[in-house]
C-alpha cells in the first residue's frame, strides 16, 4: 500500500516580488514612515539600529533593491526587506507582503 502525502502549495516568490514593484512607494511609506523619495530612491532612517539621520538606508522603489550602506546589509526585493525589517523568514515575509498587496502567494 502506497502512502499518499499531500504536497503543500509552493510560494511564488518571483510573482510576489514582481507585483510588489507596482506598490514600492506605498510599501516604503507604510513600513518606513518619515522617509523621502528622490527619484526612485526612498531614503529613511534604519529602524533596526540607532540611526541618527536618514541617508545610509535606501530602497530603490523601481527595482526593489535596498541597502544600509553603513552596515552593508541589503537585499534584492521587497520580500527580503520585509524579512529584514520585521525579523521574519523569507517565507513569512513573502506571505505577509502578498497579503498586503492583494496577490495570491501560492503557485
Amino acid at each position: 500500500m502506497r502512502r499518499r502525502y499531500k504536497l503543500k502549495p509552493r510560494i511564488d516568490f518571483q510573482r510576489i516580488a514582481r507585483a510588489a514593484l507596482l506598490h514600492g512607494d506605498t510599501i516604503c511609506r507604510q513600513w518606513l514612515p518619515g522617509g523621502r523619495l528622490c527619484g526612485c530612491e526612498y531614503t529613511v532612517k534604519n529602524p533596526r539600529r540607532m540611526d541618527r539621520q536618514a541617508g545610509s538606508f535606501k530602497i530603490n522603489i523601481a527595482s526593489g533593491l535596498w541597502c544600509d550602506f553603513a552596515t552593508g546589509e541589503g537585499g534584492r526585493d521587497f520580500i527580503s526587506l520585509g524579512a529584514y525589517l520585521f525579523s521574519l523568514s523569507q517565507k513569512q515575509a513573502a506571505c505577509n507582503l502578498a497579503d498586503m498587496i492583494g496577490v495570491d502567494a501560492y503557485e
